[in-house]
């Protein structure tokens, strides 16, 4: 980042400059003290195991120019004081996307935000120096990371923002200030903290605060919710979908190969053919979402079919691959009935070319509060049509094997697991070579262990 004075520094953060004559520049900001370069203001954050207050003198002996503190501390460098050192890191990236000028894209959604967010920065970063989100950092730490890292030459930011409770939305989009606002959906995760999907949309809505007068939002026009909100008043909307033709941006002519999805866009004057390298329909909203905000931004057709053509999904994200002579669908980040739904439909397009079975390895969908039983049951329900043997691990799976035999599959091809060892180890012993086997839940039910664990038995 560029050179700043610590006095600009406490000025961005509201903060009080201890010795107030200090003089020093700043040359990076950093959250944790073990990566602390010359030149950083170190932020001391408190943590639940930690406080970032003990480490200022680790910081300082290797080169720190400042600490970001919220109590008074002896030190050996500058300090700048604070109510809250996680809001004053926040305001400090707020200064800074003010000062570089850049476009910002900001991305949220129940379903499919990271994937949107990579497809997106994929379409731009041919055209514009762009730079993104690194994996899940959409949180009041991840964000201002985000920010307070980009090159300086950054020309388009596309930022993933999350929340699951009021008000989170409102401080990421006041830091970001993103001048397209995308919507993917409105699903049911984090309904335990919001109430209702109406309560998820306004959560969601809170992005709209920070974004400027002149900027445009971007939603999914087969989600009635959010096609309802188009005659709101205020920031210019513009709709994607397949269903809805009142799109602003629409997808026909949809197939599902072997080895990804090809479709037709047409919007904004253009129509063209799109190949994207990963499966199932919930692949073409994302899509669609991050060609509207590439076409906003002037991307040509060309260019977006030829980066798109080259993605892959990032971290344990719907990874397709053969190991050992099993089709694995890795699709451990995180989980919720719409996401697991899309995962299952996935599953179910391997039978017509696979000789093997298919195996959904599921996991419990979490923070779904009071509709958890009957979202799980309703999964269960869905796994008997899409999957040949079900295997459920977790407390609240236990709602899926009584969905999946109502649905009609027989006991004996359902099981369900209280560790990960166990279901790793009764896998080992049914699975056969051309069986397909899908892994997913949500992020606190690590289904990465039963995966990893299935494959350590294969090889002993």
């Amino acid at each position: 980042m560029k050179e700043l004075t610590l006095k600009q520094a406490a000025e961005d953060c509201r903060g009080t400059l201890t010795p107030e004559q200090a003089e020093g520049m700043i040359t990076g900001v950093q959250i944790d003290s073990r990566r602390v370069k010359p030149g950083d203001l170190f932020v001391a954050i408190k943590g639940e195991k930690s406080d970032g207050h003990d480490f200022i003198g680790m910081a300082a002996s290797l080169g720190a120019s400042a600490a970001l503190v919220q109590r008074p501390v002896k030190a050996a460098i500058p300090t700048i004081l604070v109510p809250d050192t996680i809001k004053a890191y926040g305001d400090l990236a707020a200064a800074r996307r003010e000062r570089m000028g850049m476009t910002v894209i900001g991305i949220t959604g129940s379903v499919g935000k990271t994937t949107t967010k990579e497809m997106t920065a994929c379409m731009l970063e041919r055209t514009y120096r762009t730079a993104r989100t690194e994996g899940n950092h959409n949180n009041n730490i991840g964000l201002p990371m985000t920010i307070l890292d980009m090159p300086d030459d950054t020309e388009t930011a596309v930022l993933e923002l999350g929340m699951n409770h009021f008000g989170e939305m409102a401080r990421l989009t006041s830091i970001a200030k993103p001048d397209i606002a995308v919507i993917t959906n409105i699903g049911t995760m984090h309904i335990e903290h919001l109430g209702s999907r109406e309560g998820i949309l306004q959560a969601k809505l809170e992005i709209f605060r920070g974004v400027p007068e002149n900027g445009v939002g971007v939603f999914n026009g087969d989600e009635p919710l959010l096609w309802n909100v188009r005659a709101d008043g205020g920031h210019k909307k513009y709709y994607y979908g397949i269903e809805n033709h009142a799109c602003d941006v629409l997808a026909t002519d949809i197939q599902e190969l072997d080895d990804g999805m090809r479709f037709v866009v047409s919007g904004f004057g253009h129509r063209f053919e799109l190949f994207v390298p990963v499966l199932g329909r919930h692949t073409v909203y994302n899509t669609l979402a991050a060609v509207t905000a590439a076409l906003l931004l002037k991307v040509p057709p060309e260019t977006i079919q030829t980066q798109i053509s080259g993605f892959h999904n990032t971290g344990m994200r719907q990874k397709i691959y053969e190991r050992d002579g099993f089709t694995i669908i890795e699709d451990c980040y995180n989980a919720g009935p719409e996401s697991t739904e899309a995962a299952l439909e996935i599953l179910a397009g391997f039978r017509s070319r696979t000789n093997g079975r298919c195996i959904a390895v599921l996991g419990d969908m979490l923070e779904l509060g009071n509709r958890s039983a009957a979202e799980h049951y309703r999964i269960g329900r869905i796994a008997a049509t899409k999957a040949d043997v079900l295997y459920t691990y977790g407390v609240n799976a236990e709602r899926m094997v009584s969905g999946a035999i109502t649905g009609g599959m027989k006991q004996k091809l359902i099981e369900h697991f209280d560790t990960h060892e166990d279901l790793a180890h009764m896998l080992k012993m049914r699975a056969r070579p051309g069986d397909v086997i899908l892994f997913k839940g949500s992020r606190g039910m690590r289904m990465e262990k039963a995966l990893a664990l299935f494959f350590k038995e294969e090889e002993e």
